[in-house]
């Protein structure tokens, strides 16, 4: 019976094995791929590596490296896992894949660049499991999140279910802006306040039940109004704003700002038993005044105080909110940068509509002037969700 040593001598005779320094003269050209498994990876890798322990190559690299003709250099710590790794590669389709002699101990021996990568703790690695196991996500995407700051306009119907994902997904600073006090009214569906909370500012509340659900989340609270003298100052930093406001003179000054600091802004709206989602890319897609370049008179723009709304409809909104958010923090898939997701939940029916962005637009148009932040409060007067 081989010994194993044998076997892997057996396997090197089958593949392609380059030295360290052909290696290093590959960096800007192949993908380096660590086999090596977490805690050997922690002390320290090859710049830009891609890291799969050798016990999950089979089920994951695909997902990881899609492109199965790129160079790929494979590395193990001395090189004897690596060339197992290059032999399942090339029968999984790989077809131009090399092992690296003597691996990263040889390397590092060698004076070879190198360095210790930023990795997730053990805890966050368990809290994560599920999104690391997403090739579209993985390590790299959920280190995103965590550097990531999403700004919550309100802790109400809309804010609270986003707010409970984003802390939950691991979205690693979250502002939130309202100045309120919760009531026993909110309860029916602004669902991260609590009955001991009533009469606590909104902010101090969501901040409370978002440090509880996750620890890894900086809350950054804002006990004010939102106004002209203040939003520029309030987004500056924020990689996207979540819109969860309930009046139109605050969605066309956070529209203004937002264009002016080319800062997403993932919008919701809801009503009765219907709600609304779509999302507004700075100059690459449509804004809030290309979509409603002037606000409906107030008697035709009854709010939920007014007109009644479910009590899970926002949940179900704000959660695609919250996922409309996480797709642009991470570049994943489609999302509604152009479009607008109407949802009707008597009908459990879901509808898009294109909105075009207006080359005519007094904000984001080609011959638009100078964006002035001002207050819009005679509009319309304000609503509450």
């Amino acid at each position: 019976m081989p010994t194993p040593r044998e076997l892997v001598n057996r396997v090197k005779a089958t593949i392609k094995e380059v030295d360290t320094a052909t290696a290093e003269s590959l960096i800007a050209k192949a993908i380096f791929l660590d086999v090596r498994e977490p805690d050997e990876y922690e002390q320290g890798a090859l710049p830009a590596a891609v890291h799969l322990p050798r016990g999950f190559l089979e089920f994951q690299v695909e997902g990881k490296i899609p492109d199965k003709d790129a160079p790929i250099v494979v590395y193990c710590a001395a090189g004897l896992r690596s060339a197992l790794a290059a032999k399942t590669l090339a029968d999984l389709g790989y077809s131009n894949v090399v092992s690296m002699d003597g691996g990263f101990n040889r390397w590092k021996d060698q004076g070879r660049p190198w360095s210790t990568p930023r990795t997730l703790s053990a805890d966050q690695r368990n809290r994560y499991q599920r999104h690391l196991l997403l090739p579209e996500v993985g390590e790299a995407g959920q280190q995103k999140l965590l550097d990531s700051r999403v700004l919550l306009l309100g802790a109400g119907g809309l804010g609270s279910p986003a707010a409970l994902y984003l802390a939950a997904a691991g979205v690693g600073t979250l502002g939130v802006i309202d100045m309120d006090v919760v009531d026993a009214s909110n309860l029916q569906r602004q669902v991260i306040h609590s009955m001991e909370r009533i009469g606590e500012r909104k902010v101090d509340s969501a901040k409370k039940t978002i440090t509880a659900m996750n620890p890894d989340v900086d809350v950054a609270t804002y006990d004010v109004r939102l106004g002209a003298d203040n939003v520029l100052d309030i987004i500056d930093g924020y990689d996207v704003i979540l819109d969860g406001t309930d009046n139109f003179p605050t969605r066309y000054l956070v529209n203004d700002a937002s264009l002016l600091k080319r800062i997403p802004v993932v919008h919701g709206s809801i009503f009765r038993f219907e709600g609304q989602v779509t999302v507004f890319d700075p100059y690459n897609g449509p804004c809030y005044r290309c979509m409603i370049p002037e606000p409906p008179p107030a008697e035709l723009a009854p709010s939920c105080s007014e007109a009644g709304v479910l009590g899970v409809l926002p949940g179900i909104v704000g959660s695609i909110q919250a996922l409309e958010t996480i797709k642009v923090l991470l570049g994943l898939g489609q999302t509604l940068v152009g479009r607008l997701l109407a949802y009707d939940s008597l009908d459990e029916s879901f509808r898009t509509f294109n909105v075009r962005r207006d080359p005519e637009c007094p904000a984001c148009g080609h011959d638009a002037g100078e964006i002035i932040i001002a207050e819009y409060d005679e509009l319309c007067m304000p609503h509450r969700h």
